[in-house]
């Protein structure tokens, strides 16, 4: 039997990327599964589609993670449309690479926005609706940690407050039998950080493997967290990163 067999999972920012290889996995592990886009409905629906090809279900909902109302609508249309919700992927979020002193006040609001505000409303919604067995999920960085990378003063500031809100959460939400964890790419080869280039090199050096990470290493890695197997972790950081921390 699928270890998420009948479960519902709904992945934030699952249109492309480390999130949409999460949407995919979850799904072929038998979960149910909705994501969230921002803007891009056709990498949404593509998504939907790869994961019915091989005989799942999922549903897309827009949602930008900076707009509250949005994504509370998105964890209610995903119990309305699929009869509840038992894991949350908080996938969602943005860095814009620059020098600290030189980041505008817009730009340092939508990286808090993305990345801490959207995460902790999403999951507020969703701890409404959650069951024991229930598994809410962050998508952090190995940044939040240790900061070896300029130019992400800002994201690494938002994914060390995601480490802390995971596990402040789990104590709380623990007596409920519900498990709470953050999982921390180092560089995972995307459109938004490839495996290639100036920028890469510094990164792939950093790494114990001297490669980049597969956003299916990632998925592998949430898709366990989420299964009954994992029941016994909670409050952890779990790193993917090619030993980029060791």
């Amino acid at each position: 039997m699928s270890t998420l067999n009948k479960k519902v999972a709904l992945v934030t920012g699952g249109s492309r990327g480390i999130g949409a290889a999460i949407a995919k996995r979850l799904a072929a592990d038998g979960a149910v599964v909705a994501i969230t886009y921002s803007k891009d409905a056709n990498a949404a629906s593509s998504v939907v589609k790869a994961i019915e090809q091989k005989g799942g279900k999922a549903v897309a909902f827009q949602a930008d993670a900076a707009d509250a109302d949005a994504v509370r609508a998105a964890v209610e249309k995903t119990v309305a449309t699929l009869g509840g919700i038992d894991v949350l992927v908080n996938n969602a979020g943005t860095a814009i690479p620059k020098k600290f002193e030189d980041a505008t006040l817009e730009e340092l609001d939508r990286v808090f926005s993305i990345n801490v505000r959207g995460t902790m409303i999403a999951t507020q919604a969703a701890l409404k609706h959650m069951k024991s067995g229930g598994r809410i999920i962050m998508i952090g960085s190995c940044v939040g940690e240790r900061m070896m990378t300029p130019g992400l003063v800002p994201y690494s500031a938002t994914k060390g407050a995601i480490k802390m809100f995971s596990q402040g959460l789990s104590r709380e939400v623990g007596s409920r039998g519900i498990t709470v964890n953050n999982i921390q790419p180092g560089p995972i080869d995307t459109d938004l950080n490839p495996a290639a280039g100036d920028w890469a090199v510094p990164q792939k050096a950093a790494t114990a493997l001297n490669r980049y990470g597969k956003v299916e290493e990632v998925a592998a890695l949430v898709a366990f967290v989420a299964s009954p197997d994992a029941s016994y972790i909670t409050g952890a950081n779990l790193t993917v990163d090619g030993g980029t921390n060791a």
